[in-house]
């Protein structure tokens, strides 16, 4: 039997599948092969160089430090030299490049210890790439690629963007790779907002982060009877829009906790259920979410 741990886009809310991550590790949980896309593309790859529970911890660490100027660095020259065509992006990818670089020890993704691809999207035809050998940087950063945010990165003779367009949470890439059961590791997205994002980016992601939700449900129901599909349920409630890294270590902290209480329950659940889409009152549990939302970031 062979297992792979699927992991899904959504920014800053990759966070959670860290807390997933720990959550299956602490039960013994392990892969035979990563798939990821977008941010679930940054957190395979750095698990497939970094295997067993001291890697997860590792990443938890790095997930620990980072800030938004990290990975969504955004300022007024590079805005208007989007603005007026001397951009080909609104943030600057060279720290976010810089930071998986240095994260990962290995140079191709043929190379890393535990089997990893990840999943991008062709520019000009809108196809779907898995890429599961070549340069791993190149790769990991096409695959992260959020059109408009970041450029699109040229591998071999491809020219990719950002891998959640065509296929967010790659499950159906996992079973072309021979996975007999799956566990799938979504980020889910921010279910209970006190108000709309502010911002233009912060709205962008937010709309992303939705229509991963309304994808992977499409996905759960049409793949479920081919392979051994194992979701482990998202956060519920959220507040925390996908552009924030302030409360990495709580979002870490709640999916372990949550992961090994669905994991412990050892009873079928309802994962479309799980993950349809819903309003909440507008009463946040977590107090620290309650007092920062208003106050994202622009």
């Amino acid at each position: 039997m062979t297992t792979a741990f699927v992991l899904s886009g959504g920014g800053s809310l990759g966070a959670v599948q860290v807390g997933m991550l720990q959550g299956l590790s602490d039960r013994g949980v392990t892969p035979d092969l990563l798939v990821g896309s977008s941010v679930g593309a940054l957190n395979a790859a750095y698990l497939a160089g970094h295997p067993g529970p001291s890697g997860v911890a590792g990443l938890a660490s790095v997930w620990s430090g980072l800030r938004r100027g990290h990975v969504f660095p955004t300022s007024m020259g590079q805005l208007m030299r989007a603005m007026t065509g001397r951009a080909s992006c609104l943030a600057d990818p060279r720290p976010l490049r810089e930071l998986v670089a240095r994260h990962l020890p290995y140079d191709q993704l043929e190379d890393a210890p535990w089997p990893v691809s990840v999943v991008a999207t062709e520019v000009t035809t809108g196809r779907e790439v898995v890429l599961s050998a070549g340069p791993a940087v190149d790769a990991v950063m096409a695959s992260a690629a959020l059109p408009a945010v970041f450029p699109p990165v040229a591998v071999g003779d491809h020219l990719l963007m950002d891998g959640g367009v065509v296929n967010n949470t790659p499950i159906s890439a996992a079973l072309a790779l021979g996975a007999d059961v799956v566990y799938v590791l979504p980020t889910g997205y921010a279910c209970a907002l006190t108000s709309p994002p502010s911002s233009p980016l912060a709205t962008a992601m937010h709309a992303v982060t939705v229509a991963i939700q309304r994808r992977l449900i499409e996905d759960v129901v049409s793949l479920r009877d081919q392979v051994d599909l194992r979701v482990v349920p998202p956060l519920c409630p959220l507040a925390v829009m996908p552009i924030d890294f302030r409360f990495t270590d709580e979002l870490i902290d709640r999916a372990r906790a949550a992961t090994r209480a669905w994991y412990d329950a050892e009873r079928p659940t309802d994962a479309a259920g799980d993950l349809a889409l819903h309003r909440h009152e507008p009463v946040i549990p977590h107090t620290r979410e309650r007092e920062h939302h208003d106050r994202v970031p622009a």
